[in-house]
C-alpha cells in the first residue's frame, strides 16, 4: 500500500486528486494539506511514502516545504512529486534542487497521475533522465532562480574519480544502463557509485544530483560533458 499526502492550496484541485487516488487500488491517502506549513506538519504526523506537492502556495511555498520535510523526515524519506502547470516552471527547478524526485503537470490525465504515484512510490525514476537535464539546462543557461540562492552547491572534492564520472554522465541525461555501457562496468556498480555520491553530497534524489553537477560546473549547458 502506497501512502500519499496531497498538498494544494486550491480546494477543488486537492479534493479531485485525493478522490482519484482513494478510488485506486493500492493507494491510501493519509492526509490533505492546503499550504506548506500544514504539509510539513502532516508529513511528520502521517509519514507518507509519496507527497503530491503544489509549488505555488501562499505562505510557505512548495519548495520550502519540500526542503523542510526532507530535512526532518527519518529514513526512508518520502518521495516528493511536484505539481505544476507547465514543465519549465522556474519553481520546478528549485523544487528539484530542494530534493523533489520529479514533477507532474496538473493537466495530466488520471492514468498518468496514478502511474506516476506508483512509480515514485516504488522508488523508480519518474521520467527519462533527459527531461531532468533539459529542465536544469534551461535554468542554468539563464541563471534561473532556484529558490535557495543563499546556499552554495556542495563540494565535489569528497568524490572519487569514478564517482565524478558517474555523476557527470548522469547529468548528461544517461540512464544507469547507458552509463554502465559507457564505463564498461555493471549497472549495479553504477547504482552503488551514484548512491555513494548522493550520500557524500547529502542529496535525496537523482534530479538533485543533476542540479548539483550543473551548479558546480562539472557539466555546462549544451556541453557533452
Amino acid at each position: 500500500m502506497t501512502r500519499v499526502l496531497v498538498v494544494d492550496d486550491q480546494f477543488l484541485i486537492r479534493a479531485g486528486l485525493a478522490g482519484l487516488l482513494r478510488a485506486a487500488p493500492g493507494i491510501e491517502v493519509v492526509g490533505e494539506a492546503g499550504d506548506g506549513e500544514e504539509a510539513v506538519a502532516l508529513a511528520a504526523e502521517t509519514r507518507p511514502d509519496v507527497i503530491l506537492m503544489d509549488i505555488r502556495m501562499p505562505g510557505m511555498s512548495g519548495i520550502a516545504a519540500t526542503e523542510k520535510i526532507l530535512a526532518d523526515a527519518p529514513d526512508p524519506l518520502p518521495r516528493v512529486l511536484v505539481l505544476t502547470t507547465f514543465d519549465l516552471d522556474e519553481y520546478v527547478y528549485g523544487a528539484l534542487r530542494a530534493g523533489a524526485c520529479g514533477f507532474l503537470l496538473k493537466d495530466s490525465g488520471p492514468e498518468r497521475l496514478l502511474a506516476a504515484v506508483a512509480a515514485v512510490g516504488a522508488g523508480d525514476t519518474l521520467f527519462a533522465p533527459s527531461v531532468t537535464r533539459r529542465l536544469v539546462e534551461a535554468f542554468a543557461r539563464h541563471g534561473g532562480n532556484t529558490g535557495r540562492a543563499d546556499e552554495p552547491p556542495p563540494d565535489l572534492g569528497t568524490l572519487t574519480a569514478r564517482e565524478m564520472e558517474v555523476l557527470k554522465l548522469t547529468a548528461r541525461g544517461m540512464s544507469n544502463l547507458e552509463i554502465a555501457g559507457e564505463l564498461f562496468i555493471s549497472e549495479a556498480t553504477v547504482k552503488t557509485h551514484l548512491n555513494r555520491t548522493m550520500t557524500k553530497l547529502d542529496l535525496s534524489s537523482r534530479a538533485q544530483a543533476v542540479v548539483v553537477a550543473y551548479e558546480t560546473g562539472l557539466v555546462t549547458p549544451g556541453c557533452a560533458g
